[in-house]
């Protein structure tokens, strides 16, 4: 079925598992994948832009502490933040990225301010900042971006690493909020920011601001976010590869998302997933890890949110 605007949001992929989670914590993630559907879907009922609708998605998302983009976002090895993320659109291919901010509220509209006031389309922080501060979008201390889970997650990872060893959970290893949509003109867009790895060595960056890695669209092809082990999603051009896929070997969206993320990525140790849209507005959400935060929703209504691997829609 053709879609007249279908919208899809991820939380993050990892290690998660229902032994693991209590019915609070579960209720929590659900209502924080749907508020940002219905952010986005706000914006797609109206008949208005993908670009919009996923910015909107994805500010959901960063505002809420669950998630690590944002308000949420994970510390670095010396005890700060610096995120990053990216939006792309379709049609013309215009793009914002941004690496290694920390201060502005949304880290998702410092994307969105370079690709509408840019003649460039990438930003590290000192330059970003500026940006921000001259455009006037919101900002806040470092107190608001700090959560007890992420610092406690920040001292067991330095412990560890004290003692000689290293996590073999995934999740540490990424977790990232992104959307993509495709809006009632038939137009593609993607967005995706994250507070990059727990105890990453300053300065790291990781896929989601990299564009054909974490984040891609094209309006003959799709719309990617991805989560995951950004370093191999960098080395594999993950976003890319599946719309190359698409273009060339003329696959489907599944189909490509599928060995994408299943063949190439999983076969190199890059655990993760991805929510993607093409042109007639189907949706994948593949993931090769034992969960992922996640959900979707179309001109239908419908809103359907998932967190584990076994869940698939109805």
């Amino acid at each position: 079925m053709t879609n007249r605007f279908s919208l899809a949001v991820h939380g993050g992929a990892g290690t998660i598992l229902r032994s693991q989670m209590t019915a609070e914590k579960e209720a929590a993630y659900h209502a924080g994948i749907q508020a940002a559907l219905r952010a986005g879907y706000a914006v797609l009922e109206k008949g208005g832009d993908a670009v919009d609708a996923v910015v909107e998605a994805v500010c959901a998302l960063e505002d809420d502490p669950l998630f690590n983009a944002g308000r949420g976002a994970v510390f670095t090895a010396d005890g700060k933040h610096e995120m990053d993320a990216a939006v792309m659109e379709g049609t013309h291919r215009n793009v914002g990225a941004v690496a290694g901010i920390q201060g502005p509220r949304n880290p998702i509209k410092v994307s969105r301010l370079i690709m509408d006031r840019s003649e460039h389309v990438f930003f590290s922080a000192e330059a970003a900042m500026k940006m921000v501060l001259d455009a006037g979008l919101p900002f806040e201390d470092a107190d608001y971006f700090y959560t007890e889970a992420r610092w406690n997650a920040l001292q067991e990872t330095l412990k560890m690493r004290a003692e000689g060893k290293e996590s073999r959970d995934p999740a540490r290893r990424h977790g990232t909020v992104g959307a993509v949509a495709r809006d009632m003109r038939g137009r593609l867009a993607a967005a995706t920011s994250t507070g990059g790895m727990t105890a990453k060595a300053p300065g790291r960056i990781g896929d989601s601001p990299v564009i054909g890695a974490g984040t891609f669209a094209d309006d003959q092809t799709c719309a990617v976010s991805a989560t995951g082990h950004g370093e191999v999603f960098i080395r594999y051009c993950a976003a890319h590869e599946i719309a190359s896929r698409m273009r060339h070997a003329g696959e489907t969206l599944a189909k490509a998302a599928h060995h994408v993320v299943m063949e190439d990525l999983a076969r190199n140790n890059g655990s993760g997933g991805l929510v993607a849209v093409d042109g007639e507005g189907n949706i994948v959400m593949p993931m090769n890890s034992e969960g992922m935060y996640r959900g979707f929703v179309t001109q239908t209504g419908r809103f359907e949110t998932f967190i584990y691997r076994d869940e698939e829609p109805a």
